[in-house]
């Protein structure tokens, strides 16, 4: 078994409070979702207006089919343009 995990960190602009900050993260995560059928949730920044972080996870058996399953993600965030995209971390584990 293979787990692939990922952070996405972004920079908000312009968001005056954390319901601004819920309309922007929100469609983020319901579209990577869907589209890929993963694990994702905000993990960190909770109360922060200018920032935000996603963390998600895909468990399968093909290591480099996890590792592109992973960058499709970070791609579609960045692709979303709903936030800029300050940083991103994965991780490839085997079990």
């Amino acid at each position: 078994m293979i787990v692939g995990t990922g952070k996405i960190k972004f920079r908000l602009y312009d968001v005056n409070s954390l319901k601004e900050k819920r309309k922007i993260v929100k469609p983020i995560i319901n579209r990577i979702k869907n589209k890929f059928n993963i694990s994702i949730a905000e993990t960190n920044f909770n109360d922060s207006h200018n920032w935000a972080e996603i963390g998600f996870s895909i468990i399968g058996n093909d290591g480099r089919l996890i590792n592109s399953k992973l960058d499709k993600v970070i791609n579609m965030a960045d692709d979303i343009g709903l936030a800029m995209i300050a940083d991103t971390q994965i991780e490839i584990i085997h079990l």
